[in-house]
C-alpha cells in the first residue's frame, strides 16, 4: 500500500471521530503528493494539490524540506504546475517559517536571475527565522560585494521584518465566556489523561474543558462576530499548576486567529482572563501565542469604614463584585490607554496595563514571542556585520537600578547571567533581561510539542552555550501503553540527535530511566548561580533558580541558551524555633504556607521568587521545600544554602551524574562529564573562599518576609482540596491546611500514594522503618487501603537494595514492577496491599495510572486538582489530600487518617526529614539519610 493511500484511510477514520486530515509531516508522503500533482490525469490531483499547498508542516520537518524543494522547482521553471504560480511559490515559501524553506530562499535571492532574486529577497526580508549557517551565508555574500545581500542585512539592521507589520487594533471587542469560577489548572484545558495526544493540535483540542463548552463558545462567536472570545476563572486565577502550551493552544484553536492559511490548527492571539489574573508561567504561554492576558479585579474584599476585611462565619473574606463578566458580557479593550470598559466603550471598568507592556505588545504585533526573539538576534548580527549601530525599533529592555540597594538572591543571579543589558548597570526586581540558561529539561507528555516548536523555528542543534539538558521518560512511566509505544522511542529520537541527554536511548544500548525530571535536573544543576528552564511547572531546583515554562519557551532555551523574563520580587523565608522529634521535614512546607496566610492576610508568594534560607538540608531534601512552591504561585524559589552543605548536595550530584555515564547516558560532547568538571570548579571556588555559597545582600529589598516559627507546629499538618466547601473558588486551592487532629480519626482513606518528585531516598526508608516496627508492635502489618509507593529515581532503589530497605519494602508488596514486562494497561481497580511501581511521577501525574473514581487519596504528591489523580464518582467528588509519607503511610495502614495518638505512636524511634534553623545548628548538620 502506498504511503498515500494509508494517509487517505487514516482520513476516514478521523472522520469517524468528527477530526479533520492529519497535518502532513512525513517528506515521503509530500514526494508521493508531487507525483500525483505533476500527473495531470491522475484522479487524486486535486487533493493532492490541496494536502500539499494546505496540510503540509513547515519548519524543519522532512515534508518542509520536500515542499520548499518543490516550489524552488516551480521558481526556476523546472517543473509547471498550473495552480502554483512562481508568485504563489513565493507566498507558500513565506508561511514556511525558516529551515528549509529559507536554504531555497538564499539560494535564489543569491543566484545569477536578478529577477528571481529580488523577488526572494523581498519575501526573505518578512523572516527572521535564520540560523549561524544561514546568516554566515549572507555574510559572505555580503563581503564578496554581493548587493542583494548587503540590502538583506541592511533591512535586517532596520529591522523591516517588524516595523512592516500592521500595529495591533486601537479597539478589541470581546464577548466573555466564564470558563470556571475558582482558579483554573490546566487541566481544564488540557486535561493530563490525553497528553499523548498533544502533539496532534485537532485531536488534543477535543479535550478542552467540556464538548458542552466548545458549543458554548462557537455559539458566542455566531452570536457576535468580530468580536473575540475571552476564557475567564470568575473569582481565581487562570492557568494555575502548570504552563503548558497545549492548554494556550487549546483556548486559541477554539477562540484565537489562525496563523497562517497555510498551516491548519495552529491558531495565536488567544483572550484569557481571571479576576485575580494570570498565573505567571501561563502569562508566559500565552505570550509565546501574541496572546492578552488579563487581571479583571471584579471582585474585592468587602471592608469596613477603617479599611478592615469583613468575614463570613467562616472566618473567610466576603467579596463583592464591582462589575460583572458573566458568559455573554460585551466589553471593550482599549489597547492605546490599556483600559477595559464596557460594550459602549465609555464605562472605565479596570485598568489592563499590565497586558499591555510594551514588550507584551510587541509580542502582540509580531504574533508571538519566538518573532521578537528571533528578530532582535537578526537584527544586531546584521547591524554588527554592517559595522552600524541598529536603529531603537523594539522598545528598550526596561533597567531598574537603585543606588544603593542591595541584592536578592534572584537579582544576583540574573546580573550574573544578563545578555544585552546596559553594561556595569546593576539590576533590580522588575527590570526586563536576556539572559543565558545553564540547563535546560524537557518532559515527555509535553516534549513532542516541544520538538514540533524546534522544528517549527528550524532549530535542528542545541545551542552550544546550554551546559546540559534532559528529555524525561518519567510522565509516561507508570504503562508502557500502545500510545506511549507511539510516541516516546520518536521522542526520544529526535531529542538524542538534536543533542539532549535522553532517559531512553533511540539506540537502546542502555536501559531505559523514568526517573522524575526535576529530580534529574536537580542533580544536573552544579551552580548555585545556574538559571535553568524546564517543561513543567515543577522544574523548582534546591540549586540554582528554577522556572517551570511551556513547551515553546523550552524550545527557545535550547535553540537559543536564552530566557528573556522580567526579574521578579522576592519573598524572604526565615524559621525560628525547634521542630519536635515527630515531625517531618513535610509539615514545615505546610506550615509554611499556613503562617504566610495568617501573617500576610493575601498569598504573598504568588508570582514571586521565593528565598528560603535553608542551609542544613541538602538539595535532594530541601526539594521538598522548594517543589511545593509551584503550588504556592510562585514564579520559583531559591535555596540559601551553607558553604558545607552545598559542597555536599555538590559532591552528591556528581555521584548520580556519574551513575548515568556508567550507564551509558553521556553523549558524543561529553555533555554529563563536563558537567562533573563544572561541579569540581564550584567545589573548589567554595572551599577556597573565592566564591562563597550564594546569599543575599544584607541590605537587600523584599516585597515581604515570611518568618516561619517551628515551635507552632505540634502536630502533622494535611493540605486539603475542601471539595465541599459552599465557596467554589475555594475548593482545590493548597490555602486550606489542617492539623490531622481536624480530622479526628475518623476521614476514610480510599488509597495512599507515596511518590511523585516531593519525595527523597528519606522518605522510602520511613516507609521501610514504619513497616518494621508496626510488625514488631502488632505481630503483622495489614493494609485496610490500598498503598501505592514509586521511587522518584532508579538510584534511590539501588541505595535502598544495597543498606536493605527494598528488601523489606518487598516483603510487604502484593505488586513489584518488573522492566522487562512493564504494565501495558492501566490498574484501574486496586487490592489492599502495597504496590511497588516504576520510578516516575506515577499518580501525580493522573494521565495514566488514577484512583478509583470518587476515592480518598492520601498521598505525598502536589496536585489537588480536580481530576488530576482521581475523578469524581457520580456519588461522591474524589480527594487529594496530601500529607507527610509517615501520615500517609499510617493512614494506609488504618484504612483512614489516624489520630495524634496514634501517629505519634507509629513513628517513635524513626528517623524522619529533620530541618533546624541554620543560625541555630552547625552549618555541618546533614541528614542520618546521606
Amino acid at each position: 500500500m502506498s504511503l498515500y493511500d494509508s494517509y487517505l484511510e487514516e482520513i476516514q477514520t478521523r472522520k469517524t471521530e468528527g477530526l479533520h486530515p492529519k497535518p502532513i509531516d512525513d517528506g515521503a508522503l509530500v514526494a508521493e503528493l508531487i507525483a500525483q500533482i505533476t500527473d495531470s490525469e491522475h484522479p487524486h490531483r486535486k487533493d493532492s494539490l490541496d494536502f500539499f499547498i494546505y496540510n503540509t508542516l513547515p519548519g524543519t520537518t522532512s515534508a518542509a524540506g520536500v515542499k520548499a524543494d518543490f516550489l524552488r522547482q516551480i521558481i526556476l521553471g523546472e517543473a509547471v504546475v498550473e495552480e502554483i504560480t512562481p508568485t504563489f511559490a513565493f507566498e507558500l515559501l513565506s508561511h514556511m517559517k525558516g529551515g528549509p524553506s529559507i536554504q531555497v530562499l538564499l539560494e535564489l535571492a543569491l543566484g545569477d536571475d536578478q529577477a528571481i532574486a529580488q523577488s526572494a529577497a523581498a519575501v526573505l526580508k518578512t523572516q527572521v527565522f535564520l540560523y549561524e549557517a544561514d546568516m554566515e551565508r549572507l555574510s559572505a555574500a555580503h563581503r564578496a560585494g554581493n548587493p542583494i545581500a548587503t540590502d538583506l542585512l541592511q533591512s535586517y539592521a532596520r529591522a523591516e521584518f517588524f516595523t512592516a507589520l500592521p500595529e495591533i487594533d486601537e479597539e478589541i471587542a470581546v464577548v466573555t465566556y466564564i470558563a470556571a469560577e475558582g482558579d483554573i489548572s490546566t487541566d481544564l484545558l488540557s486535561p493530563g489523561n490525553q497528553a499523548h495526544s498533544r502533539s496532534d493540535r485537532e485531536l488534543h483540542g477535543k479535550c478542552m474543558i467540556s464538548p458542552q463548552a466548545q458549543a458554548e463558545i462557537q455559539e458566542l462567536q455566531k452570536k457576535h462576530p468580530g468580536k473575540r472570545v475571552m476564557l475567564i476563572a470568575e473569582k481565581g486565577t487562570m492557568g494555575v499548576g502548570s504552563s503548558r502550551m497545549s492548554g494556550v493552544n487549546n483556548v486559541a484553536l477554539w477562540t484565537g486567529k489562525q496563523a497562517s492559511p497555510y498551516v491548519p490548527f495552529v491558531n495565536i492571539a488567544p483572550v484569557v482572563a481571571g479576576t485575580n489574573g494570570i498565573s505567571p508561567i501561563f502569562l508566559t504561554t500565552v505570550g509565546v501565542t501574541g496572546g492578552i492576558g488579563i487581571d479583571l479585579k471584579n471582585w474585592v474584599k468587602k471592608t469596613d469604614e477603617n479599611g478592615t476585611p469583613i468575614l463570613d462565619a467562616d472566618g473567610n473574606t466576603i467579596l463583592e463584585q464591582t462589575y460583572s463578566v458573566d458568559t455573554g458580557t460585551v466589553l471593550t479593550i482599549n489597547t492605546k490607554d490599556k483600559t477595559l470598559y464596557d460594550e459602549t466603550g465609555t464605562k472605565k471598568l479596570a485598568d489592563v496595563s499590565s497586558a499591555f507592556t510594551p514588550q507584551k505588545v510587541e509580542f502582540m504585533k509580531a504574533g508571538g514571542s519566538y518573532a521578537v526573539v528571533f528578530g532582535k538576534k537578526l537584527q544586531t548580527f546584521a547591524a554588527e556585520t554592517l559595522g552600524i549601530e541598529p536603529p531603537a525599533v523594539f522598545a528598550p529592555a526596561k533597567e531598574i537600578s537603585h543606588d544603593g540597594q542591595g541584592l536578592t538572591a534572584v537579582e544576583k543571579i540574573f546580573n550574573a547571567n544578563a545578555v544585552g543589558a546596559t553594561p556595569g548597570k546593576t539590576l533590580h526586581a522588575g527590570s526586563d533581561v536576556r539572559v543565558k540558561v545553564n540547563i535546560v529539561g524537557s518532559q515527555d507528555t509535553t516534549g513532542l510539542m516541544t520538538s514540533q516548536e524546534l522544528e517549527a523555528m528550524a532549530a535542528t542543534v542545541i545551542s552550544p552555550t546550554v551546559d546540559g539538558a534532559y528529555q524525561s521518560g518519567c510522565h509516561t512511566a507508570s504503562v508502557w501503553d500502545k500510545k506511549a509505544q507511539a510516541n516516546i522511542p520518536k521522542l526520544m529520537s529526535f531529542m538524542n540527535k538534536f543533542g539532549l541527554i535522553t532517559a531512553r536511548d533511540p539506540k537502546g544500548d542502555y536501559p531505559a530511566m523514568t526517573d522524575v525530571i526535576h529530580k534529574v535536573l536537580n542533580d544536573l544543576t552544579v551552580d548555585d548561580w545556574d538559571i535553568i528552564i524546564g517543561g513543567d511547572s515543577h522544574t523548582r531546583m534546591s540549586k540554582g533558580v528554577a522556572f517551570g515554562a511551556d513547551s515553546g519557551t523550552v524550545a527557545l532555551a535550547l535553540a537559543t541558551g536564552e530566557a528573556t523574563m522580567p526579574i521578579p520580587e522576592s519573598v524572604k523565608v526565615t524559621f525560628k524555633g525547634q521542630m519536635a522529634d515527630y515531625m517531618d521535614f513535610r509539615d514545615v512546607v505546610h506550615a509554611t504556607q499556613a503562617q504566610m496566610l495568617k501573617q500576610h492576610g493575601d498569598n504573598v508568594f504568588q508570582g514571586r521568587v521565593i528565598e528560603v534560607h535553608i542551609g542544613t538540608l541538602l538539595a535532594d531534601q530541601a526539594f521538598t521545600f522548594t517543589d511545593w512552591t509551584a503550588e504556592m504561585k510562585a514564579k520559583a524559589s531559591i535555596c540559601i544554602s551553607n558553604d558545607e552543605t552545598l559542597i555536599a548536595s555538590l559532591e552528591l550530584a556528581k555521584d548520580r551524574i556519574q551513575v548515568m555515564i556508567d550507564k551509558g547516558m553521556d553523549n558524543g560532547v561529553g555533555t554529563l562529564a563536563g558537567l562533573i568538571a563544572k561541579a569540581d570548579k564550584r567545589i573548589a571556588q567554595i572551599k577556597s573562599g573565592e566564591k562563597p555559597a550564594l546569599t543575599p545582600d544584607a541590605d537587600a529589598k523584599y516585597f515581604a518576609e515570611v518568618v516561619v516559627d517551628l515551635d507552632q507546629i505540634a502536630e502533622p499538618m494535611i493540605a486539603d482540596p475542601d471539595v465541599n466547601n459552599s465557596d467554589v473558588s475555594k475548593r482545590y486551592t493548597h490555602d486550606t491546611i489542617r492539623p490531622v487532629s481536624y480530622y479526628g480519626g475518623e476521614k476514610k482513606v480510599d488509597l495512599g500514594f507515596v511518590g511523585s518528585c516531593m519525595v527523597h531516598k528519606g522518605d522510602m526508608k520511613i516507609v521501610a522503618q514504619m513497616l518494621k516496627n508496626l510488625e514488631a508492635a502488632n505481630g503483622k502489618v495489614e493494609f485496610k487501603a490500598p498503598l501505592v509507593v514509586a521511587a522518584p529515581t532508579y538510584n534511590i532503589i539501588d541505595e535502598l537494595k544495597d543498606e536493605g530497605d527494598w528488601e523489606i519494602l518487598q516483603r510487604y508488596s502484593g505488586f513489584e514492577f518488573d522492566d522487562l514486562f512493564p504494565k501495558s494497561h492501566a490498574r484501574t481497580e486496586y487490592e489492599n496491599i502495597l504496590y511497588l511501581e516504576r520510578p516516575g511521577c506515577n499518580l501525580c501525574m493522573g494521565n495514566q495510572e488514577k484512583a478509583e473514581k470518587g476515592d480518598t487519596v492520601l498521598a505525598t504528591s502536589t496536585r489537588l486538582f480536580q481530576g488530576r489523580v482521581v475523578e469524581d464518582s457520580t456519588e461522591k467528588r474524589g480527594e487529594s489530600l496530601l500529607a507527610s509519607t509517615p501520615v500517609v503511610v499510617l493512614s494506609a495502614i488504618l484504612g483512614r487518617t489516624p489520630t495524634i495518638e496514634e501517629y505519634k505512636s507509629a513513628v517513635d524511634g524513626i528517623d524522619l526529614t529533620k530541618f533546624a534553623p541554620p543560625l541555630q545548628v552547625p552549618s555541618t548538620t546533614q541528614s542520618a539519610h546521606f
